[in-house]
């Protein structure tokens, strides 16, 4: 009798993998597979770091600026501070794969790929400006109080203002009932069933009480996350502006302590990585396999050009949206910029020089392998990263699918409710059964959104660099 993951497996599986070699298709280029989705994203990056004059850089500092609440209006409309705004969307983005995604691409790309990562990523921070400036620009303030924006309002209103109503419904509802399907792996299963593999690691693998009793974890889970996402933007923001902190430093100091230990070997990895970025042999990691694999993994963690970001940002209190569209500049700078390297950096003075990638690890497994190099408890403190990371990403992924969902249903507690207790349900699913083929469908319908995304971003670009020009000079002028 099949169990319930092989069921699945064989009913949608077929149908999962010709969905997902459709979003994710491939074509070669110089020997390596490139992904028609990544060149979609990475061109938009480095379409809108031109295009805004590399705002990247010169926005950063005003970026910082606004989170430590140096241009709060205290009468503005919204929810939530510049500060937990970005919190919030930064706990969705910064995941697992900060984690063990980065030694997979190192692995595949080579050293060369971290370059690339970390040069994708501050190019990713311009697309989040664009799209988180028109999530506040076209939000809507609902009557209690609370607020809904994202890509499904302003895709809806760029062809509602020019007389095509139903053509802006059909985006909109497209892109929303696209980001319901996809919440609920990406942002949901996954999170739950990677959460409950790192809690078997430490509890003594497969000799754990827990081994056989992921639905209790699961359900512990979910009661945790209900407790909070039931409160709404508010709650989450709350607890996202206590854990992101918290998470991120953890990580960070934890990582920077452990290159401090390898640090003979910080010089040679440092030229291994820009030798290899830019050479033309393959063999060291070299060539466009570099630049494909870092930008890969660069866009698929900080989400920039998927437009999910925006549905938070869209909650702030502000009344100038470019001032949030600054403020977003952060999140990729941490997700990527920041945490991504470091773990690059832990590969690459730890577990090369160490010869650990030789003995078949990858993924967390590796970079808990170089982190328990120098002290054995070290794999303690990634997998309490790694549940913290998953807590915080399931957070921030019931808002965006709740307000997908609003969207489609319209507002109303009830139907907040209802989907909020759907949305814990599955992770109580995700913690049970190890469902690849709804994980890859997900994936991929979390992926094609953003394809009309970034077509609205390109139409809304003229609209965004006026706004965003006027903005800079009213501070300009205040200074």
């Amino acid at each position: 009798m099949e169990s319930p993951d092989q069921w699945v497996e064989s009913v949608l599986g077929p149908i999962a993998a010709s969905f997902a070699s459709f979003v994710f298709y491939s074509v070669p280029v110089a020997g390596y597979e490139l992904p028609l989705i990544v060149a979609w994203l990475g061109i938009a990056a480095v379409f809108f770091t031109l295009y805004f004059r590399f705002i990247n850089v010169r926005g950063l500092w005003l970026a910082i600026r606004h989170v430590r609440g140096d241009f709060n209006d205290p009468n503005a409309r919204g929810e939530i501070s510049h500060f937990k705004a970005v919190a919030t969307a930064i706990s969705g983005t910064v995941g697992v794969g900060n984690i063990g995604g980065v030694a997979v691409a190192l692995s595949i790309g080579g050293p060369g790929a971290a370059f690339w990562l970390f040069f994708a990523g501050l190019l990713s921070m311009s697309t989040k400006l664009v799209e988180c400036t028109l999530g506040v620009r076209f939000r809507r303030h609902n009557k209690d109080g609370s607020v809904s924006g994202g890509p499904m309002y302003y895709l809806e209103a760029y062809f509602r203002d020019r007389q095509l109503p139903s053509v802006g419904k059909l985006f909109g509802g497209f892109y929303a009932i696209a980001l319901v399907i996809g919440c609920f792996g990406i942002g949901n299963m996954f999170q739950s069933n990677q959460a409950y593999a790192q809690v078997i690691v430490i509890t003594g693998g497969s000799e754990s009480w827990l081994a056989d009793k992921g639905w209790l974890f699961g359900l512990v889970l979910a009661v945790i996350v209900a407790s909070v996402i039931i409160g709404g933007i508010k709650a989450i923001a709350r607890v996202a502006g206590v854990l992101v902190p918290f998470m991120a430093l953890l990580y960070a100091l934890s990582a920077v302590v452990v290159v401090a230990l390898s640090y003979e070997h910080i010089m040679p990895a440092l030229n291994l990585v820009m030798t290899s970025a830019f050479s033309s042999d393959a063999a060291i990691g070299g060539g466009l396999g570099a630049v494909i694999v870092g930008f890969q993994r660069a866009l698929f963690s900080n989400e920039a050009g998927l437009g999910s970001a925006s549905i938070a940002h869209a909650a702030v209190r502000t009344e100038r949206p470019a001032s949030e569209g600054l403020v977003s500049l952060l999140e990729p700078f941490i997700d990527t910029v920041i945490v991504c390297s470091l773990s690059s950096l832990v590969i690459l003075t730890t577990a090369v020089p160490n010869n650990l990638m030789s003995d078949g690890l990858a993924g967390i497994e590796l970079t808990s392998a170089a982190f328990g190099h120098h002290f054995s408890w070290a794999p303690y403190v990634i997998a309490v990263a790694a549940l913290l990371f998953a807590f915080s990403t399931a957070l921030a992924w019931s808002y965006y699918g709740l307000k997908a969902w609003t969207y489609l249903v319209g507002e109303g507690p009830r139907r907040a409710l209802a989907f909020q207790l759907v949305f814990c349900g599955f992770l109580i699913i995700g913690a049970m059964l190890q469902l690849g083929a709804v994980l890859d469908f997900s994936d991929a319908m979390v992926f094609l959104i953003s394809v009309p995304n970034l077509i609205a971003l390109y139409l809304y670009a003229p609209q965004v660099r006026r706004e965003l020009i006027a903005y800079m000079a009213e501070l300009k002028a205040r200074a």
